[in-house]
């Protein structure tokens, strides 16, 4: 579901307590401190309806289900973004690792990273953590293949 409200624009106007207040103390840690929540911990990850996936700080269009698959990671992951536009990538060198940062490119909401050991064409495999989204169903309940 889109809430208005929760749109920020890509000025970021929100501080961190606007933050606080709208978030579930999980969904700040992972989407405004950068966190990542516990593998499995989620039910996106083994989540199967048809749909889009938002972003739950600012409700955009981030992923579809179309290609979402099962990566036995724990984690939603995805073999590509709904749009190009809707994230960014950042380096990420935490914990003595290099790896790529996605973070939405509306709000800044850390999501998780990318890796290039997907299936398919990309090659690419988005691993993101399940609060940071909100599937939007638009009324269905069909299945996918993920």
């Amino acid at each position: 579901m889109n809430d208005p409200d929760k749109n920020t624009g890509s000025a970021n106007p929100k501080t961190k307590d606007n933050w606080r207040e709208r978030l579930s103390p999980e969904q700040f840690h992972v989407t405004r401190e950068h966190g990542t929540e516990r593998a499995f911990s989620h039910p996106y990850h083994q989540e199967k309806r048809a749909g889009m996936y938002r972003c739950v700080c600012c409700g955009t269009h981030l992923f579809s289900s179309d290609t979402k698959f099962d990566s036995g990671t724990g984690w939603p992951s995805f073999t590509d973004v709904a749009d190009a536009n809707t994230v960014t990538k950042h380096e990420d060198t935490t914990y003595g690792m290099r790896r790529v940062e996605v973070r939405c490119a509306s709000c800044e909401a850390h999501l998780g990273h990318v890796f290039p050991d997907g299936p398919g064409d990309s090659g690419l495999r988005y691993c993101i953590n399940g609060c940071a989204l909100e599937l939007d169903t638009g009324g269905t309940d069909g299945n996918t293949s993920g």
